[in-house]
């Protein structure tokens, strides 16, 4: 049963899973959503250009019937004079075919927005299979296409019956309206209708819409077996990744070792921890060149011996500038007091190493805060 359960697809799609959907050219479509933009866009430039684009379209008319003399004198003037006429018609529907254009290409924005893919374009043999295309007529799918199909149809037929039955009085009254006049009237009452009969498409669209995207997430969904198998790939091999890291701490160990002999003082538990720190004019305090417990705290206090760097044995400063100060980094001004008797000790002692004299004495007690401590955030 738990295998079962792991090959059932229940889980939403990735992030992965839906971009290579879309690399394939799998996106959220409403071919809805298209034609309502588009209609809609139509409607409205003819409502709002219509008049315009009669009138204009009407002069091309009484231009291209009316007769020319000098055409019968010089006939190869006629194919100049129908380029003319072609290009005043075009000029006259040119703002709608602009607009059905944007609308054309703005449709997919409202939905799953441009998606170019190569992939999409490659012959695929499969989709010539009859059995899967009968297999696509009798899923739910295309009942649901039938069932939007069937309800599209009622809807736009049952607001055009109710359009035109509304406006049955402005109809029968342009039978008795000039021809001129009878013309206007019949271009309002096209344009109203087509309006108010696209607008009613609007409810087809948000009811597709939603379905469309549910549709399309719950094609894409996953099951636990593919999930636990796309997160494997992502993350890769437990083992590699581990062997990445130590090699990167290695490398990281070697760049820290390489840092030690350019410290000034090694500040120890004495076995436990080893922190070596440097100070020179141009940083605001201290910084932490080194730090490390156990086998790296013994590395250190090799290295540092055999470059002759001082060593002060202070256990609460070494602890507390392994807990709160991080590689490359300047400590805390917490720590400036107890770092500042150190660093005292060994300009003394590299003086007294100059010059002679007496030797300095190494700090006894080196006061840390309490709230620096380990052992009080332990605590």
């Amino acid at each position: 049963m738990a295998e079962e359960s792991d090959l059932e697809r229940t889980e939403p799609a990735s992030a992965r899973r839906l971009e290579r959907a879309r690399e394939e050219g799998q996106v959220p479509r409403s071919r809805e959503v298209g034609a309502f933009l588009i209609l809609i866009v139509a409607a409205a430039a003819f409502w709002f250009i219509g008049p315009w684009m009669v009138q204009r379209m009407a002069a091309v008319f009484r231009r291209g019937l009316a007769f020319d003399h000098g055409l019968t004198r010089e006939p190869q003037l006629v194919l100049v004079r129908l380029a003319d006429l072609s290009a005043d018609a075009l000029l006259s529907v040119a703002p709608l075919f602009v607009a059905l254009l944007v609308a054309a290409l703005l449709s997919p924005f409202f939905v799953g927005s441009w998606n170019f893919s190569a992939k999409a374009l490659q012959p695929d043999l499969s989709r010539l299979d009859p059995l899967k295309g009968l297999s696509r007529l009798v899923s739910w799918s295309g009942l649901a296409e039938l069932v939007k199909a069937v309800a599209k149809a009622l809807l736009v037929g049952g607001v055009a019956v109710g359009v035109l039955w509304s406006e049955r009085g402005d109809l029968l009254a342009m039978f008795a309206q000039s021809g001129q006049l009878g013309l206007v009237s019949a271009g309002h009452l096209l344009s109203f209708s087509f309006l108010a009969i696209v607008s009613a498409m609007l409810l087809i669209v948000a009811i597709d819409v939603p379905f469309q995207l549910w549709q399309y997430h719950d094609k894409l969904k996953m099951s636990r077996q593919e999930v636990k198998q796309e997160s494997k790939e992502l993350e890769g091999n437990p083992e590699i990744k581990g062997r990445i890291r130590q090699l990167q701490r290695e490398a990281a160990r070697k760049r820290m070792m390489a840092a030690v002999p350019a410290a000034d003082v090694i500040v120890t538990n004495p076995t436990h921890y080893a922190v070596a720190l440097a100070y020179s004019s141009g940083m605001r305090a201290p910084k932490v060149l080194a730090k490390g417990m156990g086998e790296v705290a013994l590395k250190i206090r090799q290295v540092g011996a055999e470059n002759g760097i001082p060593m002060i044995e202070a256990a609460p400063l070494a602890r507390a500038l392994h807990r709160h100060v991080e590689l490359d980094r300047e400590i805390p001004a917490g720590l400036y007091a107890a770092v500042a008797e150190v660093l005292a000790y060994v300009y003394q002692l590299t003086a007294w190493r100059q010059t002679g004299g007496s030797q300095p004495l190494p700090p006894q007690t080196i006061a840390v805060p309490a709230d620096l401590l380990p052992e009080a955030l332990n605590g």
